[in-house]
């Protein structure tokens, strides 16, 4: 019973919920952003993040139905994420109310009276997990409200209105409340139902207005996920990034020969700078797997990728000979090293021109054929993308300028079903690299195949607009790549030599 004396909804009571409906709450302006648009139509990672956060329901398969609640003004820019991406769960997208209260009403109205599963998840935590989701719907055949928290890592503090500490609660019962917020549908219609008729009624979550209107409910909660940031503030758009990193670096590992031989038989892949290095590795590797690569360079074909003409001919051919080209790869670079002050005017244009207006001539050869099969740009660069490196400045430079050339020609390209993105490798043990700087400890680097399978692997996900970081795993150097995330810190105690298949000479490809 509860305080007023009317029954709550029972727990024991058989549920038989006639589907489960996401709700995603997508009413927030980014003011704290200093956006003009949205912060759910903010892009992360190649996508704006209510599309990342859609996909994650989409593919949960305990989600029937997904309602969005948009910002005002910008539900025609959802329906057009939606009908690009092509969710087919996504029933209903309707503007929110002017609070988070208010938007739960107008969702609750939009589903109507029938008995059912309802998760309401804010647009702006891109990164929740499946099992999130798949334990807060297992945990609605026992319970009727079910919230998703962490263990506080601070002690938390209250304080009066002078800011001074009144009490310090017991960290350890501590939790910070994230999203989905779950529950059986007649639970959470009647808490807003006596809310009603208070005066006083403010909530700053659906959970509690099940806690103060409907005191005898037990609440579940799940443990959710430090990833499960919500993007608020500038610094969480960066975090965001990073950890939208981090799981591309995990994507699409096949698990057996097989897996990639269906995968890439009958498949174009045209390589720029496949002579040796990576390249090579790429190149043989992929056909081994049955798809039909041309593998195109200055020294083998006379091929400069930064001469348009070059770079077309070398498509045209690709396309001649299989009547499509899936993916084009360009793993050529150049390295020379020494202080920008003391470069001569010949070395860096040739600098800029093989490292960054070769890709970008590339790319606009590419996207024409790219556009016909949906495929694929990938892109390399290096760990001095995150940070200059002294006598290595042009080097640096054009790396970064790649990364960002990935993120906006993934973005341009969206339209046209044509994905973009960027390996960065550790250290990789190619032929150049030990020209350039002699014998290396073999398990400090990385080989080249090594990458080259994790480039296989990027290839065949369906991620855009990422930068896969590759790293070894422990002591196997020369292995399968361990994929992580390690933030590039120049110092004096590490080498800061460049990571990938470039090296000192003038021809790295």
């Amino acid at each position: 019973m509860t305080q007023d004396g009317t029954p709550i909804p029972a727990a024991t009571t058989p549920w038989r919920p006639t589907r489960t409906v996401a709700v995603i709450l997508a009413g927030g302006t980014g003011t704290r952003l200093g956006l003009g648009i949205p912060k759910q139509l903010l892009k992360v990672a190649g996508k704006p993040i209510i599309e990342h956060t859609l996909a994650v329901f989409e593919a949960a398969p305990e989600i029937d139905e997904i309602v969005v609640m948009m910002a005002a003004g910008h539900v025609p820019d959802a329906e057009r994420i939606v009908q690009r991406a092509g969710f087919r769960k996504v029933t209903t997208i309707v503007e929110g109310g002017d609070t988070r209260n208010a938007t739960t009403r107008l969702a609750l109205d939009v589903i109507g009276p029938d008995d059912c599963n309802i998760l309401f998840h804010d647009a702006v935590r891109p990164l929740v997990s499946g099992r999130i989701i798949r334990e807060c719907v297992n945990a609605l055949w026992t319970y009727s409200a079910v919230d998703v928290a962490i263990p506080s890592a601070d002690t938390i503090i209250q304080v009066d209105d002078d800011e001074c500490i009144t009490d310090i609660p017991v960290r350890s019962r501590l939790r910070r409340g994230q999203t989905p917020q779950a529950f059986r549908s007649g639970t959470i219609r009647e808490a807003y139902r006596r809310a009603e008729g208070d005066p006083d009624f403010a909530a700053t979550d659906d959970c509690g207005v099940v806690l103060r209107y409907l005191p005898g409910t037990p609440i579940k909660v799940i443990d959710g996920t430090d990833e499960n940031i919500k993007v608020t503030h500038p610094v969480d758009v960066h975090l965001a990034d990073k950890l939208f990193q981090l799981a591309a670096a995990k994507a699409h590992r096949l698990a057996d020969h097989r897996g990639y031989t269906e995968e890439l038989t009958g498949r174009t892949i045209v390589v720029f700078g496949g002579s040796y290095g990576i390249g090579q590795e790429l190149t043989d590797l992929a056909r081994r797997f049955g798809a039909r690569v041309f593998p195109f360079s200055r020294s083998a074909t006379g091929t400069h990728v930064e001469r348009a003409e070059d770079v077309e001919a070398a498509l045209k051919t690709a396309f001649d000979a299989t009547g499509r080209i899936d993916h084009v790869v360009v793993t050529a670079g150049l390295l020379e090293k020494g202080a920008l002050a003391e470069m001569d005017a010949a070395t860096m244009d040739r600098l800029l021109q093989v490292n960054f207006v070769g890709p970008v001539t590339v790319a606009r050869a590419a996207l024409p054929y790219l556009r016909q099969t949906r495929g694929q740009l990938l892109l390399y660069t290096s760990s001095s993308y995150t940070r200059g490196r002294a006598r290595y400045a042009l080097y640096s430079a054009t790396k970064a300028a790649l990364v960002n050339l990935t993120q906006a020609l993934a973005d341009e390209w969206a339209e046209d079903g044509v994905r973009v993105n960027c390996v960065n490798p550790e250290r990789t043990a190619t032929p150049m690299r030990t020209r350039a700087f002699g014998a290396e400890p073999a398990h400090t680097l990385l080989s080249a195949e090594a990458v080259a399978r994790a480039s296989l692997d990027v290839l065949l996900s369906g991620l855009t607009g990422q930068v896969i970081d590759v790293r070894r795993s422990g002591d196997e150097a020369a292995a399968e790549p361990a994929a992580a995330v390690v933030p590039a810190q120049a110092g004096p105690e590490r080498d800061e030599r460049p990571a990938d298949q470039v090296g000192a000479g003038r021809n790295a490809w």
